[in-house]
């Protein structure tokens, strides 16, 4: 499979350096959710350190200052009415928006004995009725802008499932079909749709679950994915998107294969 990552369909999905402003002011806007730490953090400051303007939306207030380049909204993702109203003023007389990335979401273990039906309604909640929300509220910017690209966070857990992951890998497999449905729903308007799967990545919460070491042994490259890595990818899947859409990158080390 060739991924032309530099084919650009029509003027609204140009390379955001050929869209640069004269006078450096940020010429494109992303959302990226679950900004507080991990991947969300590093995908909204390779934003940044490319020139966009980041609505930066988490439940956990942002210990950045807003500036030119950042917006810090503070929102629950599974609250839409009270999301869009935050949403839409920090967008409000700022760069179009180009690009959605929801990278908010849990991961709390569980199993046939253990779920019960509030941490169902949870992961779910979060998992995937947040991704939903987001895309909903800023789908209506893109189609403004002439289109953009939305990217979601899904799992490696998704396609290849885990020991007490029950739910967590569920509600990733909805993130997945979800992304293929979007897909088509959103390509009149020059929007695509696709979803990153990464496998164990090297996070406080992963450090913090305990289990991340024992995990590194059984990944044939013997490590875990950066933050910067995950990051790396959302920017080639947002800020250039081309051909490629409905599709789920599998970032785990060699883990999962298709």
């Amino acid at each position: 499979m060739s991924w032309n990552l530099h084919y650009y369909p029509n003027p609204s999905l140009q390379s955001p350096d050929r869209m640069t402003t004269m006078n450096n002011a940020p010429h494109s806007s992303v959302i990226v959710t679950g900004t507080s730490s991990g991947m969300g953090q590093a995908v909204a400051q390779r934003f940044q350190d490319e020139g966009w303007h980041v609505v930066a939306v988490d439940v956990t207030p942002s210990k950045q200052a807003a500036s030119a380049l950042l917006s810090p909204v503070v929102g629950d993702i599974t609250r839409e009415e009270a999301l869009t109203s935050a949403i839409d003023a920090a967008l409000d007389g700022k760069a179009p928006l180009r690009a959605i990335v929801n990278a908010a979401g849990i991961f709390p273990t569980s199993s046939l004995e253990s779920y019960s039906e509030s941490l169902y309604r949870k992961i779910f909640d979060i998992n995937v009725l947040g991704s939903l929300n987001i895309a909903r509220i800023g789908s209506r910017h893109l189609k403004a802008a002439g289109g953009g690209s939305i990217v979601f966070f899904a799992s490696v857990d998704a396609f290849t499932v885990s020991k007490n992951q029950l739910l967590y890998s569920a509600s990733k497999a909805a993130v997945v079909a979800m992304t293929r449905s979007l897909a088509i729903e959103l390509a009149d308007h020059n929007i695509v749709v696709n979803a990153l799967a990464p496998g164990w990545v090297d996070t406080e919460g992963t450090r913090a679950g305990g289990r991340i070491e024992a995990a590194i042994e059984s990944i044939p490259l013997k490590r875990a994915a950066r933050v910067e890595e995950i990051a790396d990818w959302v920017w080639q899947l947002s800020a250039k998107p081309s051909y490629i859409t409905g599709e789920s990158l599998c970032i785990a080390g060699g883990v999962f294969m298709r």
